[in-house]
């Protein structure tokens, strides 16, 4: 399955398919949180958090790339990626895009 954030494949006639997406929502662990709110205190990266992002991107574009092959695509084009806050300490975070297949 080929993933692009472009509109087009070079070289590629597509036939569109459909609005294809995945997400997940990932939470905060205390002890995660703790070690996180103590960083704030002197700056710099929250690497926890910034993995635990990692991982959710990845799984929310695993699941659209599911979806897009239930759909008998060859690949997604037009990737896009959102996060919001749904509760306190925890966020959700999509991948979308447009499955197509080659003609």
């Amino acid at each position: 399955m080929i993933l692009v954030n472009t509109d087009y494949i070079t070289g590629k006639e597509l036939e569109m398919l459909g609005l294809v997406k995945g997400s997940t929502i990932q939470s905060k662990n205390i002890g995660r949180d703790i070690t996180q709110g103590l960083k704030t205190l002197v700056g710099g990266e929250l690497g926890s958090y910034t993995e635990m992002m990692n991982e959710a991107r990845a799984l929310a574009t695993k699941r659209m790339e599911n979806e897009a092959a239930g759909l008998g695509a060859d690949a997604v084009i037009n990737i896009r990626y959102a996060s919001a806050a749904v509760m306190q300490g925890a966020a959700e975070v999509m991948a979308y895009g447009t499955a197509v297949k080659f003609k």
